[in-house]
């Protein structure tokens, strides 16, 4: 397996196994969607697939409509996404991504978290020079399309590595193709469970069970949070 899926295989976040926060999370991005691109799915490729992914996690229809009509209310505040960057305890790097409608607040409390469980917050930008900045699609599989066909076609669109994940395809690609990705996958009828953005770190912090300990209480502490959307991390 390929390093940007055994990341991924060891990460998966707590907050998603919560269909509440699912649902949270989703309905932020459904709303930024459909204010940057339009409420309309048939014009708007990041609508498409966050509908299509809301479907996958059982979201109910009224949740997402209710996220769509947010994003064109006036009396509704925008949400913004902003991204955090810092040290835990033992130089672990993190990278977290927040939608949220006060900045103010949300970098307050970021900070806070750091302060409290021996970290310390970055400079915008200090920390991503450790990551990749990838987007990745689950796609499901064609029974006339194997998976190496697939990643030999896909390498004009930017992809870098596909891998099988229980019945999903993993399509790792660089951050600036992923409308041509998705383009093509559209195109040919694939298709698409979800379609996100990680950042894959370049190497990784082994660290002892005790200072692992340390680092998760911040980044459980993090996630908790309501305006955070992802946590990324380089510990091994």
């Amino acid at each position: 397996m390929g390093r940007a899926f055994e990341y991924r295989k060891a990460t998966k976040m707590k907050r998603w196994g919560n269909m509440a926060r699912v649902f949270t999370k989703l309905g932020k991005q459904i709303t930024i969607a459909v204010k940057e691109g339009g409420s309309e799915a048939d014009t708007n490729p990041r609508l498409r697939v966050l509908i299509q992914q809301a479907k996958k996690e059982n979201m109910p229809k009224e949740n997402v409509e209710r996220a769509i009509k947010k994003a064109t209310s006036k009396d509704e505040n925008d949400f913004k996404e902003m991204v955090y960057e810092g040290y835990a305890p033992h130089g672990v790097a993190l990278v977290i991504e927040t939608a949220t409608d006060n900045s103010t607040r949300t970098v307050a409390n970021i900070r806070s978290y750091f302060n409290k469980y021996g970290g310390s917050l970055g400079t915008s930008g200090s920390l991503q020079f450790l990551f990749d900045h990838k987007c990745v699609f689950h796609i499901a599989p064609k029974a006339d399309v194997s998976t190496e066909d697939l990643e030999l076609e896909l390498i004009d669109y930017g992809v870098d590595e596909l891998e099988n994940d229980d019945d999903a395809i993993v399509i790792y690609g660089d951050f600036a193709h992923y409308s041509s990705i998705q383009k093509y996958l559209e195109e040919n009828k694939f298709e698409i469970f979800s379609a996100e953005f990680e950042y894959i770190p370049n190497d990784y912090k082994v660290l002892t069970d005790e200072q692992k300990a340390s680092v998760t209480k911040l980044i459980e502490k993090i996630e908790e949070d309501e305006d955070v959307q992802n946590v990324f991390y380089n510990m091994a």
